[in-house]
């Protein structure tokens, strides 16, 4: 690839980006869009806008990226939580990293590349890439030393940030624990693989367990049900709900004709009229034979209530007994961040699991092999010459030869990689997380290796599976291998950083499955409610692309330094985009307290070391025997550094420390709080959900939304049927609500908050 193949690549990622955020600048003004651009806002009920004049809404206007970059962390860490905090510091982290890195390498590495060698030059745009790469230096260059030196500032930078992020994030974490006093997690044991007896039940053989071997700071339990009946009726109140939850109590109308939306004839809609009196209209309900004991199986599963923190903390740490397969003990997770389907799963199929969706998850890597080397070939102008005859006189123009060797190669690639995180989600599910948060940290973990793996090691070795194998079943001629593969691929990966990277970040700001499903619901189904589906920040997604792009940065740096200024525009982009979206967007029901930053921080380790290995490879290839001999110490001293890191903030991400849990125990004590926690300790894990909320509150502690509240095991059918009533209760106001169904376009008929948004516009 030619430079003038990577400026056809860059201007046509630089134009979609220019339109997609121009576009996104006017379609977060119109009203019919709040639902998709201000999702946190609205079910937050905290919308306040300066709504523009009508000229305004339809000129592009970079107010929200003010907004964006004047946010501080301390009200991102109020309205999205720790997690949020810890993804945009990665971001940061990056920045500072790679801007020390360009400066080093920009102003010493690539002059060296470039003019190394006595060579005649031709104009710049006419140039190869490889005359910017190490590989245009000659066998034993004196120059090398550079790449050496370089080398060594590089990572000296990176581990002295990388140390005080990971102090930082730690100090974070722990703050974010003691501010957490009240979470029911902390006093929560989930009990697992309980042994079934035949004379009792299982939550008898839990209470006799518990009252047996922790007397002194049992308190109580209760059991996980089958899902049945009663849970898919309450699923189908909540839908309902959701349906009518923008229906302001104070509109009344009368009967009136609408037209069908599949039919030109007009059909009556008459008004309805939601009764003050539920409590007596729920009491003429039957529930007949409806009881927990024929609708909700026991299963072999508990949650135990400890007295103490600290009494929880050591019962989910020690060995139940000394088969390992019984009485499996874990800290709960938070009531929100349950994963009901799994805890269903038999203890004993877990490991079976874990070895079925690992071998899947490999499987499906290696499949991935075929669409990968098949698209390293199209970037060889000879190799699609020879496979497609007919592509001959195309290719003879040359802006469709730059297209399609420099633009195109990436985005088949980027959109094959769309099916990635899914697929890994739903292994990450089949593994039996019991979490939501633990799902999406596995997820991420398998779409990092998959991304490492696919993007980077498939592309830089062969363009043919058998190559690549032969090339792996000789270790020690490795580095020398990918010293010899990636300046042939610099190319390659400065295009995929614009495709995935600036175009990918437009994408995530447009919203473009949002916006669509808005429009089709608005206009083909005629859906005039204001109603929303709110979304989840995509960890798994964002935070492997992030990793790649790092790993590029770094086992590029002193190879083909020309990637680095655009790597730096990505980081640039993705600190004011991800904020935007994490302020507006995506609102927060669980969170795993900042466990994704040794993610971030391992990879950026294994970056280091890989970049260094290719280093030491290429100074063996130009028999450099002094800029090798300073490599190798240098890979161990990275290695010294990242054990030193886990030794000592690792543990932090892992366990509670047993003193902050002891002093928080005591300070309850003192105050008198601890018998109002032990009192709300069964109402916080409901298998059935008796309310609903519709949003996090700041900070997430405890985020709130579809709260699941918690049914005591002994729950018979007339305590069942009162609290489904008091919960219908609470659920309605207390006045008479008359609502017509038709006039969609009128701003009264929306909920307050949204109203006041329609009246502006």
């Amino acid at each position: 690839m030619d430079v003038s193949a990577l400026l056809t690549s860059a201007g046509i990622n630089i134009g979609i980006c220019v339109v997609l955020v121009s576009l996104y600048s006017i379609l977060r003004k119109q009203p019919s869009n709040y639902c998709v651009y201000f999702g946190r806002m609205l079910s937050g009920g905290r919308v306040k806008r300066n709504d523009p004049r009508w000229y305004e809404r339809f000129a592009p206007s970079p107010s929200w990226l003010v907004k964006a970059w004047e946010t501080t962390e301390e009200e991102m860490l109020a309205a999205a939580g720790l997690d949020a905090v810890v993804f945009i510091r990665m971001v940061i982290c990056s920045i500072r990293i790679f801007s020390i890195v360009a400066v080093v390498c920009i102003s010493f590495v690539l002059p060296v590349n470039y003019y190394g060698p006595m060579m005649e030059h031709k104009e710049a745009h006419l140039e190869p890439l490889s005359i910017f790469t190490i590989e245009n230096l000659n066998q034993r260059s004196r120059w090398l030393w550079v790449h050496c030196l370089s080398l060594y500032i590089i990572t000296s930078a990176a581990c002295a940030l990388l140390y005080f992020e990971y102090k930082t994030i730690a100090q974070k974490r722990l703050a974010h624990i003691a501010a957490s006093s009240s979470k029911p997690s902390h006093f929560t044991v989930l009990m697992r693989a309980v042994p079934q007896s035949p004379d009792q039940s299982y939550s008898e053989t839990v209470r006799q367990y518990f009252t047996n071997y922790y007397s002194p700071s049992y308190l109580s339990h209760l059991m996980v049900y089958r899902d049945g009946i009663i849970q898919r009726l309450l699923n189908d109140a909540e839908k309902m709900r959701q349906a009518i939850k923008h229906v302001s109590p104070d509109v009344s109308c009368n009967p009136s004709l609408k037209s069908c939306t599949f039919c030109t004839g007009p059909g009556p809609t008459n008004s309805f009229k939601i009764l003050s009196d539920e409590a007596g209209s729920v009491q003429k309900l039957e529930l007949g034979e409806l009881t927990l004991t024929t609708t909700e199986e026991e299963r072999p599963v508990a949650f135990v209530f400890f007295k103490s923190r600290y009494d929880a903390l050591v019962a989910s740490e020690v060995l139940q007994t000394s088969n390992p397969m019984l009485w499996v003990a874990d800290l709960a997770p938070e009531p929100h961040d349950v994963y009901w389907k799994n805890l269903k799963v038999p203890y004993r199929q877990l490991w079976m699991r874990k070895i079925a969706t690992l071998v899947g998850a490999v499987a499906f890597m290696f499949v991935f092999l075929l669409p990968v080397t098949g698209i390293q070939g199209m970037t060889q102008l000879n190799t699609i010459s020879k496979n497609f005859p007919f592509l001959r006189g195309i290719l003879k123009g040359n802006f469709m030869n730059r297209v399609i060797t420099g633009y195109l190669p990436s985005v088949i690639l980027v959109l094959f990689f769309y099916t990635v995180p899914p697929l890994m989600m739903y292994f990450s599910t089949l593994e039996g997380c019991i979490s939501r948060s633990l799902r999406k940290r596995s997820a991420c973990i398998r779409v990092v290796y998959f991304t490492i793996w696919n993007v980077f090691f498939v592309n830089i070795l062969s363009g043919s599976v058998i190559r690549q194998l032969s090339i792996f079943s000789s270790v020690k001629d490795l580095p020398a291998q990918l010293a010899k593969a990636v300046p042939t691929q610099a190319g390659f990966f400065m295009t995929y950083c614009f495709t995935s990277g600036w175009a990918g970040l437009a994408c995530e700001i447009i919203q473009p499955v949002g916006l669509i499903w808005n429009l089709i619901s608005r206009v083909i189904v005629k859906n005039k409610d204001a109603s929303y589906e709110t979304l989840r920040f995509p960890y798994h997604i964002e935070i492997p692309r992030l990793l790649l792009f790092g790993l590029l940065g770094f086992t590029n740096s002193v190879i083909a330094p020309l990637i680095l200024p655009f790597l730096l525009i990505y980081f640039f982009l993705a600190y004011l985009i991800y904020k935007n979206q994490i302020i507006n967007v995506y609102i927060t029901k669980y969170e795993s307290g900042g466990q994704y930053w040794p993610i971030f921080h391992n990879t950026t380790i294994f970056s280091l070391v890989l970049s260094q290995v290719i280093a030491l490879g290429f100074f063996g290839l130009k028999l450099s025997t002094v800029a090798s001999g300073f490599t190798i110490p240098l890979i161990l001293l990275t290695l010294l550094f990242s054990e030193y890191c886990r030794q000592r903030f690792a543990p932090i991400f892992q366990k509670y420390p047993a003193e902050m849990l002891i002093a928080m125990d005591r300070a309850d004590e003192i105050t008198g709080k601890m018998e109002e926690l032990h009192n709300n300790l069964k109402a916080a894990y409901s298998q059935i959900p008796l309310c609903s909320q519709e949003s996090s509150k700041a900070g997430c502690s405890p985020p709130c939304s579809d709260q699941e509240l918690q049914a005591s095991e002994q729950l018979k059918a007339e305590n069942l049927e009162a609290e489904v009533i008091r919960a219908f209760q609470r659920s309605k106001s207390s006045h008479d609500l008359e609502v017509k169904s038709c006039p969609s376009g009128s701003p009264s008929r929306y909920s307050p908050g949204f109203a006041e948004i329609y009246k502006r516009t």
